[in-house]
């Protein structure tokens, strides 16, 4: 059996918090961010977009940007909504979330900018 890695991490350190899968990976590039947003889209399911501040990431509910995209298929039109989000709360958490009408759930969901812990 192989050797499984402890991750550090911290409810005391936000920087050290883990929010989701791909938070365990490396900073997805641009390019991988729009891969996401093609999955998400090419299933059908609507793309949300969500932020909260640093230090409220796991004891609330994350604030809605704006309303879910619903049907929404242009891979453009999502990424500028999650860098207008940034934009006007640069030092939040964003995240990108896809909803699955048929499961009623989400079928994907992941930070696509980090804010600044204060």
């Amino acid at each position: 059996m192989s050797e499984m890695q402890d991750y550090e991490s911290s409810l005391e350190d936000p920087n050290s918090r883990k929010f989701e899968t791909f938070s365990y990976l490396p900073a997805m590039s641009q390019e991988q961010i729009r891969q996401q947003v093609e999955y998400i889209v090419q299933r059908g399911w609507n793309p949300a977009i969500e932020h909260t501040e640093p230090e409220n990431a796991f004891d609330h509910y994350w604030y809605m940007w704006k309303l879910p995209m619903f049907g929404e298929t242009d891979v453009d039109t999502v990424l500028a909504e999650a860098e207008a989000c940034h934009k006007a709360h640069p030092n939040n958490h964003v995240r990108l979330v896809g909803y699955d009408n048929y499961a009623q759930s989400k079928g994907a969901e992941m930070v696509v900018f980090r804010g600044k812990p204060v």
